[in-house]
C-alpha cells in the first residue's frame, strides 16, 4: 500500500498550493470582515483552473468526482478523479475554505452532477456553477424526509418548496434541487434536479450572517411553481422503490470526501502555523519520548497523529471511488473523523498559541470558525455515525435511527 502522492498529481497539487498561499491567503482576512462581498479575484482564478482542467478526468476540483468509467481503460489499481479532487481540496482549503466554497464552477453542486449526470447532462451542465441545495426548514439531517415536490407536468417538473442554508445560492448559476415525485413513497421518489438562476418561481429569500466561511453566500431559496424542463432531472427519471435512496446516496459518496479534504487543508494549515509560532519554546524531537518533553510539544503531536489518520480515511474513501468500489461507509468515516478532527485541532491551535490565536493579527482564529461548519454540512457529525454503525450492524434506516 503505497501512501505517497501519485507522481501524475503532485504537479497539481503545488499549483494547488501556491493558490493558496499566493492568491486565498493575502485576500483571506479581507472577505472574511465583508460578509456577503463577492471575491472578484477568483473570477481569474476560475478561468485559469477551467483551463488547466480542460479535457481532463483527473482535474483538480469537483467537476472530477465521480464514479463514472473514464474513457481511458485503465488496468488494475486506478487513481483518477476523486483522489485529485480531495488533494487540490486540501492544498486550497489551506488557504481558506471560504473562498474555496466561493470559486465559481467548484460548488458541490458541480460535484452532484459528476456523480450521477447521464453523458448529455454532462456536456451541458459542464461549465455551470452549481450550488447544492437539500436542507429545508423541517427537514435537515434526515435527507429522506424531504418535503420539497416535483410534479410531472408535459415536458416540465414543477417544484414547490423550501431549501435553507444553500452554499453559493444566490452567485451560483444553478442549484441542484433535491426533490420527491411522490412523497407517498419515500427516499426512492427523491431526484435532483438542475434549476438555473432566473428561472421563474425561484426566489433568494435571505442570506445568512454566519460564524465562518464569511466569503462564501449562503442562501435561503423557495420554488413556487417553478417550472423545470424535464431533461434537468439528473440521472434516471424512473422511481426504483427496491434501489431505494441508493440513487441520491451516490452524490453524497463523492462529495463527503471532498467536504473531508476541506477539514484536512483547514487543520494542516492550523497545525503548520501553530508550530512555527512555538518554534522557540519548543524542540520538536520526535525521538524524544512524549513524557520528557513540554505539554505544547506533546499536544501538538497527538493532534498531528489525528489529522495524518484523518487525511489517510480521507484519500481511501476518494480512491475507493476512483475504483468503482462501494464507499458509502468509508466517505461517512473519513467525513465524521476530518471534520471533528480539524474542530479539535483549530481550537486547541489557538489555545496553544495563547494571547496571538485569539487575535485578528493571526488567522488561527478564523481558521477555528470556519472548521465548524465542516463538522456539520454534508451531514452531521452524529449522523455520519449513525451511518457507519448501520453499515456496520447490516441494519436499516428504519432498524437503527
Amino acid at each position: 500500500m503505497n501512501l505517497e502522492t501519485p507522481k501524475k498529481f503532485r504537479g497539481l497539487v503545488t499549483q494547488a498550493h501556491q493558490v493558496a498561499a499566493n492568491y486565498f491567503r493575502p485576500i483571506s482576512r479581507k472577505y472574511d470582515k465583508a460578509e456577503h462581498a463577492y471575491p472578484k479575484e477568483l473570477d481569474l482564478l476560475a478561468a485559469l483552473l477551467d483551463g488547466m482542467n480542460a479535457g481532463s478526468p483527473e482535474a483538480v476540483g469537483a467537476t472530477s468526482a465521480s464514479k463514472r468509467k473514464s474513457t481511458a481503460q485503465e488496468e488494475g489499481v486506478r487513481n483518477g478523479g476523486n483522489l485529485s479532487a480531495c488533494l487540490g481540496v486540501m492544498e486550497l482549503c489551506w488557504g481558506d475554505v471560504g473562498l474555496l466554497l466561493a470559486m465559481p464552477r467548484q460548488g458541490l453542486g458541480n460535484a452532484a452532477i459528476a456523480a450521477v449526470a447521464n453523458e448529455e447532462q454532462l456536456q451541458r451542465f459542464g461549465s455551470t456553477w452549481a450550488a447544492m441545495a437539500i436542507t429545508e426548514p423541517g427537514c435537515g439531517s434526515d435527507s429522506a424526509a424531504i418535503r420539497a415536490t416535483a410534479v410531472k407536468d408535459g415536458d416540465h417538473y414543477v417544484l414547490n418548496g423550501e431549501k435553507i442554508f444553500v452554499t453559493s445560492g444566490e452567485r451560483a448559476d444553478a442549484v441542484v434541487v433535491w426533490a420527491s415525485l411522490d412523497r407517498s413513497l419515500g427516499r426512492a421518489a427523491i431526484k435532483s434536479f438542475v434549476v438555473e438562476k432566473g428561472t421563474p418561481g425561484m426566489t433568494v429569500t435571505r442570506l445568512e450572517k454566519k460564524l465562518g466561511i464569511k466569503a462564501s453566500d449562503t442562501a435561503s431559496i423557495s420554488f413556487n411553481d417553478c417550472r423545470v424542463p424535464a431533461a434537468n432531472l439528473l440521472g434516471n427519471p424512473e422511481i426504483d422503490v427496491q434501489k431505494g435512496f441508493a440513487g441520491v446516496m451516490e452524490t453524497f459518496d463523492n462529495t463527503r470526501p471532498l467536504v473531508a479534504g476541506m477539514a484536512v487543508g483547514v487543520a494542516k494549515a492550523a497545525l503548520d502555523r501553530t508550530r512555527e509560532l512555538l518554534k522557540k519554546p519548543c524542540r520538536f524531537d520526535y525521538a524524544r519520548p512524549l513524557l520528557s518533553v513540554s505539554h505544547a510539544e506533546a499536544t501538538l503531536y497527538r493532534l498531528e497523529a489525528e489529522w495524518e489518520a484523518a487525511r489517510l480515511l480521507t484519500l481511501k474513501a476518494a480512491w475507493m471511488a476512483d475504483n468503482k468500489l462501494p464507499n458509502s461507509k468509508e466517505a461517512s468515516i473519513a467525513k465524521a473523523k476530518a471534520g471533528r478532527v480539524a474542530n479539535e485541532v483549530t481550537l486547541k491551535c489557538v489555545e496553544l498559541a495563547g494571547a496571538l490565536g485569539y487575535g485578528e493579527d493571526e488567522l488561527l482564529e478564523k481558521w477555528a470558525r470556519d472548521s465548524k461548519i465542516l463538522d456539520i454540512f454534508e451531514g452531521t457529525q452524529q449522523i455520519q455515525l449513525l451511518i457507519v454503525a448501520r453499515r456496520q450492524l447490516g441494519k436499516s434506516s428504519s432498524e437503527l435511527k
